[in-house]
Order: C-alpha cells, then sequence, then structure tokens
C-alpha cells in the first residue's frame, strides 16, 4: 500500500520492544507514523518517559487500547494500523487472567469498534506462535499429530517429550498455519481471541485484515525479564555478570528464534504486499534451535565458555516443548526471506545488553563486543 502519499500508520504499542524497531523501519521506507501506548511504569519506568532509542519522527498518544476516547483522537489522519498492544508472556497469564483478558481481548474489540467508525486500508495484527500450543509431530512411521499436549504427570516425572495416545515417543515438525489451534495457556487464549476477533470484524465490515504469527522474537531494547523469545536477554546479563545460564526441564526445547529486524520488516512486507489481505502468516526463521545451542552460542560470543548451563529438571505450567515455523506462504506471498543469521542476531543482542549494563555501571563496556555490520536489511 506504499505511495507517493506518504500514508500515516497508528502503531498501538509502538513504544515497546517490537513497535519501537517497526516504527524505525517504516520510517526509513518513508511511511509516516503514529503511536499509541500506555507507558506501562514497569516498562518504561514510574515517570512513563518516551523511550530514548524510540526514532523521534514518530508522533507518540499517551493512551490505553482499552480507552475508547484517547483511540478514536489517534486514529484521525490514520490509513493503517498495526496491532501490536498486548501483555505478553505465558507463565504470568497463568496468574494474572484478568489482566491478559483485559488488554489482550478487551482492548482488541475496542479497537474494531473504533474502526467501525474510522475505516482503514488495511489492519495488520501481531499474534504469537502460542496459539498453536504445541506444535506439529509425527512419529516414526509418519502418523502426524496436529493435536499433542504433555500430562502433568508426564512432566513431574522428567519425562519432558510429548507422546503419542499409545505412549510412542514423537518428533516435531514445521508447524504450518493450517495447524488447529491449541492454546495451552491464557496469554495464547487471548491472542486467538484477537485472532478470531479481527477476522471476523475485518471480513464482515471490509477491513482487510492480515495475522503474523511471531515467533520467538529477541534483539536489542528488549526487557531483561521478557518472556516472549525465552529470556535471551536475561541470558546474556547473567553471563556477563559470570553467572552461568539457567535452563528449565532438560534444555532440549526447541524454538524457532527470529531477530527483530527480520520481525518488523515482515510487518512492512504485509502493509506492501497485495496478496497479504485476508491472510494468517507464520513470521519465524523456519529452523528450530534448543535452548541449549543458544545458551552455549552466548556462552561463546560473551567469552564465558568456562559457564556451563545450570539445568533445572523442573518445568513451567502453560510451557510447551516444540515449535517451529513453518514459513512458506510467507515467502511466497509476502516475499519474506529472514536474513539476520543466528549468530548475528545473538551478537546484536549481546552487544547491546553488554552496552545497556556498562551505562548503568557507568563504565566502558569491558568485553566491547561488536556489532554485526548489516542487520538492517
Amino acid at each position: 500500500m506504499h505511495t507517493d502519499t506518504s500514508p500515516t500508520l497508528l502503531i498501538t504499542g509502538g513504544a515497546g520492544f517490537i513497535g519501537s524497531h517497526l516504527a524505525t523501519e517504516l520510517l526509513q521506507h518513508g511511511y509516516g507514523v503514529r503511536i499509541l501506548d500506555n507507558l506501562a511504569p514497569q516498562v518504561h519506568g514510574p515517570d512513563r518517559q518516551r523511550p530514548g532509542h524510540l526514532d523521534r519522527r514518530a508522533e507518540v498518544f499517551v493512551g490505553d487500547i482499552r480507552d475508547p476516547h484517547r483511540l478514536r483522537e489517534a486514529l484521525e489522519g490514520i490509513d493503517a494500523v498495526i496491532h501490536l498492544a498486548a501483555v505478553v508472556g505465558e507463565r504470568s497469564s497463568m496468574y494474572r487472567i484478568e489482566k491478559y483478558m483485559s488488554v489482550n481481548t478487551t482492548g482488541t474489540a475496542v479497537l474494531l469498534e473504533a474502526l467501525l467508525d474510522h475505516p482503514v486500508e488495511r489492519l495488520i495484527v501481531a499474534s504469537s506462535s502460542a496459539v498453536y500450543g504445541e506444535g506439529l509431530y509425527c512419529s516414526y512411521n509418519g502418523t502426524v499429530y496436529p493435536k499433542i499436549r504433555r500430562s502433568p504427570g508426564q512432566t513431574v516425572k522428567g519425562d519432558w517429550e510429548p507422546r503419542s495416545p499409545d505412549g510412542e515417543v514423537i518428533y516435531p515438525l514445521p508447524t504450518p498455519e493450517t495447524k488447529e489451534a491449541s492454546p495451552l495457556s491464557v496469554y495464547a487464549v487471548s491472542k486467538y481471541d484477537q485472532e478470531e476477533m479481527c477476522r471476523l470484524i475485518g471480513d464482515s465490515y471490509g477491513i482487510p485484515t492480515t495475522i503474523l504469527r511471531l515467533f520467538s522474537v529477541y534483539g536489542p531494547h528488549q526487557g531483561y525479564a521478557n518472556p516472549y523469545s525465552g529470556m535471551l536477554t536475561e541470558y546474556v546479563s547473567r553471563l556477563l555478570q559470570n553467572l552461568p545460564v539457567r535452563l528449565f526441564e532438560d534444555g532440549y526445547q526447541q524454538r524457532d528464534f527470529v531477530s527483530v529486524h527480520d520481525a518488523v520488516r515482515a510487518f512492512r512486507l504485509a502493509l506492501e504486499s497485495p496478496g497479504a489481505a485476508g491472510g494468517t502468516f507464520n513470521i519465524g526463521s523456519g529452523r528450530p534451535y534448543t535452548f541449549r545451542t543458544i545458551a552455549n552460542l552466548l556462552a561463546t560470543i560473551t567469552r564465558r565458555q568456562h559457564l556451563s548451563p545450570v539445568v533445572t529438571g523442573t518445568g513451567r505450567i502453560g510451557a510447551i516443548r516444540h515449535c517451529i515455523a513453518e514459513i512458506g506462504r510467507a515467502r511466497e506471498v509476502l516475499g519474506y526471506d529472514p536474513a539476520v543469521t543466528l549468530e548475528a542476531g545473538l551478537l546484536d543482542l549481546a552487544a547491546w545488553v553488554e552496552a545497556e549494563i556498562a551505562q548503568r555501571q557507568k563504565v566502558p563496556a569491558p568485553l566491547k563486543i561488536p556489532t554485526p555490520s548489516r542487520l538492517h536489511v
């Protein structure tokens, strides 16, 4: 939809981790950007200040996604909306149920009601791979299992791998968008609610809507305790403080880790791809990595190879074992092709964490981890 008229986009939750990177990506490609964000104190500090790394060209409206009056003000003059505003994290959603459903589900409902009075050319919704629950699996003889969950009794015994109904160990496959949703946390339920509401209202009222199911996004400016990507920022921080990484279960869980620079490019491509309207797309790297692999790579990057990860042997409520993205549809329709390698992306993350620690301590960065020369593709 990019034209010479420089369309203006509203990014809800745009001052957050992904949103701030997305604002830069869009501004660099000629879009006007407005952000609606509540600048939550737990993320942005008690003074609720605009983040220093947020591109100064972005206009910021401070407000809650559930405030219909502020939302309508933010929508004035807007051509398209990218909806990122959400509370993230599967573990905390299991005991902060009202908070997650209020912000994620009710907040989306308030946005959709506002869009009925202010139609836009495109609505892009940030969903999550969490809606799948466990990814797709198959047995050694080729039987496919699209809907699997581990029993609490199984994980209590330290039997971590999912099993077929007959008790057979099964093996993870890349998960396509056609897999049936099977949310295993309140967070996942709320994200699936967002998807279903946006599809329904988009179809009913002629609002071209695209769903992007993000896998484990990581990169600079991600909160230290942000659970969305498996706490990779915390891993780096621990290593730089000469503390070992702590791994849940046995550390062999597989995830699809995708650099934030690739993820935000996917949002822009979804805006610009005529075939994206009405579609749902996985956004990941298309490659599986275990948490042990990530921990060991980060130990090498931070020169802490002597710090072996500590395997806790404990599980977490709502956690899944394996989920890897099948990204063929995004490649074909959006022209999306992840360009940041895992090694370059982790180097980018580690360099940022090191600089942040040095700034807080007001000392030079001891390792001076180099930033990869070409990440913003």
